[in-house]
This record gives C-alpha cells, sequence and structure tokens, in this order.
C-alpha cells in the first residue's frame, strides 16, 4: 500500500508543477504586457530607421546606376510594411487593454483578455527583432540581366523589301559570314530593313545572347559607339577610349552578338571600339551605308545593294499610305495619284511622305504633281546623261582640270558618284541621277547661296515663256535645257552669269537678246561648242 500510495503522489506533483508553469507563463503576457509595448515601441522605431536606409540604397541603385533590387531585399521591405500596419492596429487597441490591468499591472480585470493581447505583443516584439536581424543587407540590388533584343519603333516592312530581307536573313545563319553590309541611296529603305532585321528576333528562335543596336551618322565618334554598346551590355563606367574598349571586348568575347550598326560613312575599326572580329564565335555585324566603298572598306564578306521599288511595288506602297479613301473621293484622282507615284521614282521615304500628305481634291494633287516637276535639276527627269559631256560640263565649272591625260582621273571622279549612288549607270557611256537625289542635289545648291539668288533652274519644265528677266539679273548660273522657249518679255542683263544651259534647239530659231556688260560673253562658261555657236548672235554688251 505505501509503495502505491507514494507513486501516486509523486505522479500529481508532476503535473502540478506542469500547471504550475504554464499559468506563470500565460500570466507573463499580463505582467510584462506594458514593458513589452514600451520595447516594441521602441524596436519598431529602429526597424523603420533600418527600413528607410534599405529603401534609399534600393532607389539609388535602381535609378542612378540602373540595377534591380534583389528578391530577398523586396520581400524583407513588404515584412516590415506588413509588420507596422499588423503593429500600428495593436498600439490602437493598447490604450484599453492597459486600462484592464490591476494590481500594479499584476494581474487584469479580465485575465482572458489580457492574456491574449499580451501574447499578440509578445509574438510582435519577437518578430520586429528578427526582422531587424535579417536586415543588414551587404547587397541591395544587382545587374538588370539583357534581354536579348529590343524592340524598334518601325514601319511595316515595305513591299520590296522583302526578297533582301530574307537573303539577309540567310545569311546570318552562316557560319563563313560575319560581317554583312548594306549599302543604297538615302531614303531607299537601309535603316527601315535594318529595323526589321533587330525585331525578328523577337519572335524567331535563335541563339544570339545579345542584339546591340547603334545609329553612327557622319560625325563618327568611336566615344558615343562605345557609349551606346557599353548601355546595352551593361558596362557603365566612364573610363578612357582603350580602357571601354577592353572592358567590352571581355564581355562580347564570351557571347555570341549581333551589332546592327545604322548609317555609317567611313569605316569604323571594330578593334578600337572593342568588338570582337565576328568570325571568331559566328558572332555577326550588320552595316548600313550609301557608299559601297564603306563595304569593302568594312570587310563586309556579304554586299547587299538595295534598290528603289519597281513601279508595282512603288505604288502599293503609296496606295497603302493615301488610303482607298482618299483615291475614291474623286473620279479624277486616281489618275492624279499615280503620276504623283511615278514622280516619287520609287524611292520608299519619298512614296511614304508624300502618301502620308493624304490630299483630298484634285487640286491638291495637281499642286503636288506640280511642286515635285519643278524639283528638277540641270538636267530633265529620267535623262542618260553622256559622261563625257558630263565631265566637260565639270570642267568648264571649273570643278575638275581639263589638262591632257585628266581623262582617267574624271573618270574616276564618275565612279566615285556611283559608288556613293549620288549617279546610276546606263550602259558604259551614259550615267543617270535619280529624281530624289537630283531634287536633293538643287535644293542645296539654292540654300548655299540662297541669299544671293545665284541659281536659276527650270530644265525640262515643257516652258514656253522664260522665267521673268527680272529673275535673271543676279543669277551665276541658268539652266533652260529642254523647253520651248521662242522669245523673252523683255532683254535680261546677267553681270553675274557664269554658266548657261540654254534651250538650243529653240535658241536658233529665236529673237531672244541677252545683255552683259563689255567681255561679257567672253568669260561665259558654256555647255559645249554648239552651244556658243548657237548662242553667240543672241549676246549684247551694255
Amino acid at each position: 500500500m505505501g509503495n502505491i500510495f507514494g507513486i501516486q503522489i509523486s505522479c500529481d506533483g508532476a503535473i502540478c508543477f506542469r500547471c504550475l508553469d504554464c499559468a506563470l507563463g500565460k500570466a507573463a503576457y499580463i505582467s510584462e504586457l506594458e514593458d513589452n509595448l514600451d520595447a516594441l515601441l521602441t524596436e519598431l522605431q529602429k526597424l523603420i530607421e533600418a527600413k528607410n536606409d534599405v529603401m534609399t540604397r534600393v532607389v539609388n541603385a535602381e535609378q542612378q546606376q540602373q540595377l534591380r533590387r534583389l528578391n530577398k531585399v523586396q520581400g524583407w521591405l513588404s515584412r516590415v510594411e506588413g509588420a507596422e500596419t499588423e503593429i500600428g492596429e495593436l498600439i490602437t487597441d493598447s490604450t484599453q487593454e492597459i486600462q484592464k490591468l490591476c494590481l500594479g499591472g499584476y494581474c487584469s480585470k479580465n485575465c482572458k483578455s489580457s492574456y491574449k493581447f499580451g501574447k499578440k505583443v509578445a509574438k510582435k516584439l519577437h518578430l520586429v527583432v528578427t526582422l531587424m536581424g535579417e536586415g543588414a543587407f551587404e547587397l541591395v540590388a544587382e545587374k538588370v540581366p539583357l534581354a536579348a533584343v529590343d524592340e524598334r519603333p518601325v514601319e511595316p516592312i515595305i513591299v520590296g523589301l522583302n526578297s533582301t530581307l530574307e537573303k539577309v536573313w540567310r545569311c546570318l545563319g552562316e557560319e563563313r559570314v560575319g560581317i554583312i553590309g548594306l549599302y543604297g541611296m538615302g531614303g531607299v529603305g537601309k535603316t527601315t530593313l535594318l529595323a526589321q532585321i533587330n525585331n525578328k528576333f523577337l519572335d524567331t528562335p535563335n541563339d544570339f545572347n545579345v542584339v546591340i543596336w547603334v545609329v553612327v551618322s557622319k560625325d563618327m565618334q568611336l566615344e558615343i559607339i562605345q557609349e551606346k554598346i557599353g548601355e546595352r551590355i551593361g558596362l557603365l563606367e566612364n573610363r578612357s577610349l582603350e580602357e571601354r574598349a577592353s572592358g567590352i571586348f571581355k564581355i562580347l568575347s564570351k557571347k555570341k552578338f549581333l551589332s546592327l550598326l545604322d548609317d555609317v560613312w567611313e569605316r569604323i575599326d571594330l578593334t578600337k571600339v572593342g568588338i570582337p572580329f565576328p568570325s571568331k564565335n559566328t558572332s555577326k555585324v550588320v552595316f548600313t551605308t550609301r557608299l559601297v566603298d564603306v563595304c569593302s572598306l568594312m570587310g563586309a564578306q556579304k554586299i547587299f545593294k538595295v534598290e528603289c521599288l519597281r513601279d508595282k511595288e512603288a505604288w502599293e506602297l503609296f496606295l497603302d499610305k493615301v488610303g482607298e479613301e482618299t483615291l475614291d473621293s474623286h473620279l479624277d484622282i486616281p489618275k492624279l495619284a499615280h503620276t504623283l507615284a511615278k514622280e516619287c521614282g520609287g524611292l520608299p521615304l519619298a512614296l511614304i511622305t508624300t502618301g502620308l500628305g493624304c490630299k483630298k481634291s484634285q487640286e491638291e494633287w495637281s499642286y503636288a504633281i506640280e511642286i515635285l516637276r519643278r524639283s528638277a535639276s540641270e538636267l530633265p527627269e529620267d535623262c542618260k546623261i553622256d559622261k563625257i559631256e558630263l565631265i566637260e560640263c565639270w570642267i568648264g565649272e571649273g570643278f575638275l582640270n581639263g589638262y591632257e591625260g585628266a581623262e582617267v582621273h574624271n573618270q574616276y571622279i564618275i565612279g566615285i558618284l556611283v559608288h556613293a549612288c549620288l549617279l546610276e549607270e546606263v550602259g558604259s557611256d551614259h550615267v543617270r541621277m535619280h529624281d530624289a537625289i537630283r531634287d536633293m542635289t538643287l535644293w542645296i545648291a539654292c540654300e548655299v547661296e540662297k541669299e544671293k539668288e545665284n541659281v536659276l533652274v527650270s530644265a525640262g519644265a515643257q516652258l514656253t515663256a522664260a522665267p521673268e528677266v527680272r529673275k535673271w539679273e543676279q543669277r551665276r548660273r541658268i539652266s533652260l535645257m529642254r523647253n520651248k522657249i521662242e522669245k523673252l518679255s523683255d532683254t535680261p542683263t546677267c553681270p553675274h552669269l557664269l554658266s548657261l544651259f540654254p534651250n538650243i534647239n529653240s535658241v536658233k530659231e529665236s529673237k531672244i537678246i541677252v545683255r552683259g556688260k563689255e567681255q561679257w560673253g567672253k568669260q561665259l562658261k558654256w555647255e559645249d561648242e554648239a552651244a556658243l555657236n548657237a548662242f553667240s548672235p543672241h549676246l549684247e554688251h551694255s
């Protein structure tokens, strides 16, 4: 009996101790409530200050260094904000709970309520202390992983450029082709084509790590090219040309890259920029230029000429920009639109710009055509130019030397203009100038000497009467070729005239008289001997 009784006493004592510990622990939530609240407010303030410090570092990294905050930092900030909200609610209820305490805070008028509240306060205090320990970040942000390609704003692919796009795209898959050159006259669509190549990588499976777009422009500066490449690959340090080249080289050597260089006017030394030679890691460089010689200087293994659109393609592009509604607005407009599209000479930029004008009335279309036609240069539209005659004209203007043996050099000059897409070869003996290039040339000539009004051009304009004689007086160069002028309203005085391109056929039959100072006629530069013989009888000295 004694043994049994002793075991019973021992068992009951253990239970009592556990119950006592539990009761004391619960009582502590009540007795320590006020102290825990004070500690919670203090630690919360420290946590808020730590959060603000971390947030300052994050904002600086994101805005000034273009870095991205770490996920663990964002998670910590979110947990801190959540804790702030919950603790704020506890603080709001604390006054009411404190009032329930009695016996110096060791007991409560409502033990159950005070116990629950005290337990919440203790847990939040533990949470705040834990968050403080987690917020000691060495790094708060990291470099943003590069997207393989950035989308470029671009018009839908121009009708007629599809075939060139596909050819270039196939070349990008050829291992032996590292550098590809695209050349053609201004406004023909080279930049559009390059942008289409860039954007095609957005939805086409490929193994390029990064596609880099750089606009080079005529005023090429290696530092700016490096800066654009650096922005793309995350190299933002402001260092010397050589140091940046080394940094770019180290990064790109570890990647398969595609570098798209737009509007190149001269050879770019890829080594000085820091671009590894493309063939070594199956990377590629594609560039656009107006000068075919640049393709050779850049070491292009494949060269594509971007041509003007054929008539059908040009009309489709023009129609797309004008719209069916505009064409249907008047019976005469379709015919006028065809004429206007033809005047653009298959040049996409001219077609798009003119088409977007959205002319509504017959008068507006007729006016647009007249403006284009009046933009003719010294040689009428679609005129084949004899190379020898062109050289003689340049010699007369003083642009070239006429000494014996200079013919080879002068032919070389024509070759340069052909390679620059400023002239187009027509057979072996002739060239022609594209309408848009002719318009640009005349515009430049007129702008250069605009104040002096030195140029008067009305070639191939089907004139039956010459421009008013008052417009002749200050001119240094006049072209009235291929018109039907038979007379002048008055006798023009041209003391400054240096070059005259008259309408020879009508001059022989006309009664035109042009007056200048003494010896003036002998100083004139003529298109050729026939022009001199035809026009000499019509010169007068004042």
